[in-house]
């Protein structure tokens, strides 16, 4: 009957259809028009959904309106205020913002339009991630607190000496953090051999073969 219909693939050849074939077209139709896969997966009776999508034939047409209804069923779940276009002054608000990240010690983390709560004292703030050419200027803050704490206990000020300790145990935070940094980003050389002497044989492991291997010419002969 195929045969009869006169129908050719690209390459003018008739058409070879087998009946197994009639279940990727069930399979590709019913998940085109809706059928969800774990459905169809009951129907063919496949242990894996692996195999059932693997049935389904995709087209670059289908794969193109998939994502535009994915990104439509997105952004019906957002306030639409958010995908109209931005302003210059609010394009050269949200620039500045990441100007403004920059410190002395390195990058705060804040997020966009948000104020720091720290009232920019950074050694103590979470989110500040010291840039490592600022170790010495770290180190320096470190120092100068702990003068400042001998100072302050010199003289009294114990409330003052109290918050010197606070922004002290930070700054030596900071300094474990940048440690550790430091030593992840280390590469390190696990001594991989070569292709070389992967397939050079050992001298002592050559002799060892040499006399576990049977004569050739005894060996013909028996």
């Amino acid at each position: 009957m195929l045969q009869a219909s006169g129908l050719t693939n690209v390459a003018g050849q008739p058409l070879n259809y087998q009946p197994h074939g009639f279940r990727r077209i069930f399979t590709t139709e019913a998940i085109m028009n809706g059928m969800p896969p774990h459905i169809a997966q009951l129907i063919l009776g496949h242990k894996n959904i692996n195999t059932t999508m693997g049935y389904k034939a995709v087209y670059p047409e289908e794969a193109i309106n998939g994502h535009r209804a994915f990104i439509a069923r997105r952004r019906a779940l957002r306030p639409s205020e958010e995908y109209r276009t931005p302003t210059d002054p609010e394009w050269e608000e949200f620039l500045g913002h990441f100007e403004r990240r920059k410190v002395a010690l390195g990058d705060c983390g804040r997020a966009y339009g948000t104020s720091c709560q720290h009232e920019h004292s950074c050694v103590r703030c979470p989110v500040l991630r010291v840039d490592p050419d600022q170790r010495h200027r770290l180190e320096e803050v470190r120092n100068n607190l702990t003068d400042r704490i001998t100072e302050a206990e010199r003289e009294g000020w114990l409330g003052e000496a109290e918050g010197l300790r606070v922004s002290l145990a930070a700054a030596e935070s900071k300094l474990a953090q940048l440690n550790e940094r430091l030593r992840r980003a280390t590469t390190i050389n696990l001594g991989i051999p070569n292709f070389r002497e992967i397939t050079a044989e050992p001298p002592a492991l050559a002799v060892t073969l040499a006399s576990c291997r049977p004569d050739t010419e005894e060996s013909s002969a028996n």
